[in-house]
């Protein structure tokens, strides 16, 4: 059987007049009465269609087989929109905003794998602060963004969550609270504090330190660029607070700020009742079965780390 064969008996069927069937299917209507003889043929138990003195109608037989044409002809439809949804997602784009203060670690895994599975998505990342990323996507200058901030989202967007992260104390390897396991707020008082420029948690920090009472910080130096601050902490210039996935020098010592704990969570961001492509629906559905639990984070390498040499030091020789 055709897939034309099908759709012309169901118009047919429809119609119950040959011409208004053929002017429905746009073909000439010797070419509809042959196609459904030749589908009567194929299934070989007699006629679908009783044409008789000009009174059509469906045979008993064809009664019978309408509802599995309807059927076949649905899958058939849903199967070609599919089909054009997939090759509409071979050769397209993607445009993904990304909060410049995220890291890497948590995300480049989802990203390979959406990218092995549509070899030809192109995918764009730009990244910038929380309030910038936002204004694009709300404009339709991004198809999707991954960020986070402490206030509530819009209405008109729409979020998953994606992780949680917690925000930890970067310090040098000489600095003396690296002994320690987890630092306290009030630990920092009076210490050097570099400043991430672009973190969207700065004003919720300043205001537990604040409601703390009597911790202040000198602030010698701050940054746009993570790196910059990653390299400067490093040098032994002072702390900073960033979030644990964040860390990208693998030699920076990083403790658990604790009393207050701060977390954060990482969201993928979409514009509610906005016509999607293809390639976002793709996106979305990979982060949403993406393993995130069970991950390894750098505070956990650390600790294991930090447990193995202390283990080693306290073995008898």
């Amino acid at each position: 059987m055709e897939f034309h064969e099908i759709r012309y008996f169901l118009a047919v069927s429809e119609t119950l007049n040959f011409t208004r069937a053929a002017d429905m299917c746009h073909v000439t209507q010797p070419a509809l009465t042959r196609a459904i003889k030749k589908l009567e043929d194929t299934l070989g138990a007699g006629p679908l269609i009783n044409r008789e003195r000009g009174n059509i109608r469906l045979t008993e037989f064809g009664q019978t087989m309408k509802p599995y044409f309807e059927v076949s002809m649905a899958s058939l439809l849903a199967a070609k929109s599919k089909a054009g949804g997939h090759a509409k997602l071979a050769a397209s784009s993607l445009s993904v905003g990304l909060m410049c203060t995220i890291g890497p670690s948590r995300l480049i895994e989802l990203f390979a794998g959406f990218a092995r599975e549509n070899p030809r998505v192109e995918i764009r990342l730009e990244d910038g602060p929380v309030d910038e990323i936002e204004e694009h996507l709300t404009h339709g200058r991004m198809d999707l963004a991954i960020y986070c901030r402490p206030a509530q989202l819009p209405d008109h967007l729409h979020s998953i969550a994606l992780f949680r992260e917690r925000f930890v104390v970067a310090l040098s390897p000489s600095d003396p609270l690296a002994a320690g396991d987890a630092i306290r707020m009030r630990d920092l008082n009076g210490r050097r504090y570099l400043g991430r420029a672009q973190c969207e948690y700065f004003q919720y920090l300043r205001d537990a330190r604040l409601k703390l009472g009597g911790i202040e910080f000198e602030r010698p130096y701050s940054s746009n660029r993570d790196d910059w601050v990653q390299s400067m902490v490093m040098a032994g210039l002072g702390f900073t607070y960033i979030p644990e996935f964040a860390v990208t020098m693998p030699k920076l010592v990083i403790r658990p700020l604790v009393e207050p704990e701060v977390w954060r969570t990482v969201q993928l961001v979409t514009v509610r009742g906005r016509p999607h492509a293809p390639a976002v629906g793709a996106f979305v559905h990979a982060a949403r079965k993406y393993a995130w639990h069970g991950k390894v984070n750098a505070m956990d390498a650390q600790d294991a780390q930090l447990g193995a040499c202390r283990a080693t030091a306290q073995r008898p020789s």
